[in-house]
């Protein structure tokens, strides 16, 4: 094993094991709480689980749209939505790579750029993030001014804004076009087309539509919220805002596969605001729970979608 690869290792492992021993004293802090919490399986809880499959594959939907417009070739929407599915459950390999991986191996087999793939993979991403940290700021700020502690909140935030800065130069097409093109030249001895990237109007478009499938996953959360506990209306549009912004410095922690730990923490530190501390834990495990239950939709999904294609012949 290279050192790279044994450093990387050692990162996670020691991520996750700061993650679960607060995680885990936070828990034991609340135990008598929490074994007194009633849980039920029921319409919400179904909702919440056939929502986060959905939000898939709107996303799969985008991303294949997005790369017809830019590669000039149609992407039909059953391939968008099975590759789509394919790197969504491939997302437990920390830092994307098994999901990038598994488009770029499909546009090699259609006959794609597997360049314009990686483009639109990186286009994807920023949208969804900045989808997922703007928004959702906004609105904690704006709940938390009304209980006067936004300078606590501030403080939490700052990390995360500052993620916003590269993915913001992602979608200017001329900054982009450069960054891409240092790494074309060195690799592929050329430069990127010009055409492989979004122009200021179609970014902007895209980065609106790609706010749909997180308001889809707050929506999901909040009927998790529903299915077993009482809380006001007013606390469902901060609570979903919590979970998304925690789904997203989830994803930022590159190291953690699929964000295991940190989401689930970050969930506490933002629904406690409106929750007991113990309801907010149980909270952020069956979001975490019901969010696995979900991937399991996108599996079902994709081997509906690959068994079509094999009964038609196709190759993956």
């Amino acid at each position: 094993m290279s050192r790279k690869r044994l450093l990387r290792g050692g990162l996670t492992v020691a991520v996750l094991a700061v993650v679960a021993y607060f995680f885990g004293r936070g828990l034991a802090d609340n135990w008598t709480a929490v074994q007194q919490i009633d849980i039920q399986v029921n319409a919400w809880s179904v909702g919440a689980v056939v929502l986060f499959g959905g939000a898939v594959v709107v996303s799969g939907l985008l991303w294949g749209h997005m790369l017809s417009l830019l590669g000039g070739t149609r992407v039909t929407t059953a391939d968008a939505v099975r590759v789509q599915c394919a790197s969504w459950l491939l997302k437990y390999v920390p830092g994307q790579v098994g999901s990038v991986t598994n488009k770029v191996v499909w546009a090699g087999q259609r006959g794609i750029s597997r360049t314009l793939v990686v483009i639109t993979f990186v286009y994807e991403n920023a949208f969804l993030l900045l989808g997922s940290i703007v928004p959702t700021a906004i609105i904690l700020l704006f709940a938390d001014a009304f209980v006067g502690e936004t300078d606590d909140l501030l403080g939490t935030l700052i990390p995360v804004v500052i993620a916003l800065v590269p993915l913001l130069l992602v979608t200017n097409r001329r900054v982009f076009r450069w960054a891409v093109n240092l790494v074309a030249r060195r690799a592929l001895k050329r430069d990127v087309p010009r055409e492989y990237f979004l122009g200021s109007r179609d970014a902007l478009g895209y980065q609106l539509a790609f706010l749909v499938p997180r308001v889809i996953n707050g929506v999901g959360f909040v009927l998790i919220v529903v299915s077993f506990l009482d809380v006001p209306v007013s606390a469902y549009l901060p609570l979903a805002a919590a979970y998304v912004l925690a789904g997203a410095i989830g994803i930022l922690a590159v190291f953690v596969p699929s964000g295991l730990g940190v989401r689930e923490s970050v969930i506490v530190l933002f629904a406690a605001r409106y929750l007991p501390v113990e309801q907010a834990i149980v909270l952020s495990l069956l979001a975490r729970l019901y969010s696995t239950v979900g991937d399991g939709v996108v599996a079902l999904v994709y081997g509906a979608l690959k068994f079509r294609d094999v009964k038609e012949g196709r190759s993956s």
